[in-house]
């Protein structure tokens, strides 16, 4: 197996540029990758790669090395999954991501419950609010919330979830509780909202009279991680709008309190991406069939 890791490393550093990244990736240290793609050059007896201190660029020769290279890899992966298929013993590992209150709350505490009706595939989790870039990332699934970008990859839709806006008693004590939509907005209210870079403008969508309407919010604090936003509703600094799933223990609880349930926001699409191939990875539909029920069955 050792020309097929050859390869495999070979290909993460020509999709990410760099060997440190591909080693991060493979989870091998930037000496064994760069000593592999060394063997695959003296193989072929040509270089890969043109090195400089600052960039790693593929060479004409490792241009064309890289198409058929993706073309073995997928062989092999098609032909492991027809044998995974007979045999019924689906193997290897399956790396996926989610945001992060998805992940925590509804994938990672399923992931046991695969690894044991599938003792041999092995999952590797990335939690993230941020958008993903799939190839770059060597992700086989990837779960989100709302509407994707990419077309150029496969969707399956798992839910439409209920979302909530609420915030803690002492906020509502302080502010007042908004009657309307049209409250959140010239400054009257404190909205948190989940920022990264590349974000787009950030607008509530409520199911108001008229229909529809994006509210503009803006507020104090801002994060890319969902659950800081949670805490900061929690200790009263102002309105979240969240997935009724994320937050339904706090609701429960009186810890946070449901507002404008008259004009409730627009449910959230949960689906997952995952990367369009002659033939999907038995492993990944195996994955995204059991964390569908999983999720569903989770679901308020």
């Amino acid at each position: 197996m050792a020309y097929l890791d050859n390869i495999r490393t070979f290909v993460r550093v020509y999709e990410l540029g760099s060997m440190s990244a591909a080693a991060r990736d493979q989870r091998i240290s930037a000496a064994v990758a760069s000593s592999r793609i060394s063997q695959l050059e003296e193989h072929l007896s040509v270089r890969l790669f043109q090195r400089t201190t600052r960039q790693l660029n593929p060479t004409e020769q490792g241009q064309i090395f890289y198409r058929g290279a993706c073309k073995i890899l997928e062989a092999v992966e098609e032909a492991e999954g027809e044998i995974s298929n007979v045999t019924d013993t689906p193997r290897g590992t399956l790396y996926i991501a989610a945001p992060l209150g998805v992940g925590r709350r509804l994938i990672a505490p399923a992931v046991p419950d695969f690894k044991r009706k599938y003792p041999l595939i092995d999952i590797r989790l990335r939690l993230s609010d941020r958008r993903l870039d799939m190839a770059a990332e060597g992700l086989d699934v990837s779960f989100f919330l709302g509407v994707p970008e990419d077309s150029t990859l496969r969707i399956r839709k798992i839910a439409d979830c209920p979302r909530v806006i609420c915030a803690a008693p002492d906020y509502l004590a302080q502010k007042g509780t908004p009657q309307t939509g049209r409250d959140l907005t010239g400054g009257k209210h404190d909205c948190l909202n989940l920022r990264y870079p590349g974000a787009p403008e950030f607008q509530w969508p409520l199911q108001m009279p008229e229909g529809v309407t994006r509210i503009a919010v803006k507020g104090p604090f801002e994060s890319d991680d969902g659950d800081v936003l949670t805490a900061w509703a929690l200790a009263g600094h102002g309105l979240i709008l969240k997935p009724e799933f994320e937050v339904a223990d706090h609701l429960a609880s009186g810890a946070l309190v449901r507002v404008l349930e008259h004009e409730p926001p627009v449910p959230i699409q949960m689906a997952c991406l995952y990367m369009h191939r002659r033939r999907q990875d038995p492993k990944a539909r195996l994955l995204i069939d059991f964390m569908a029920e999983h999720i569903r069955r989770e679901l308020p």
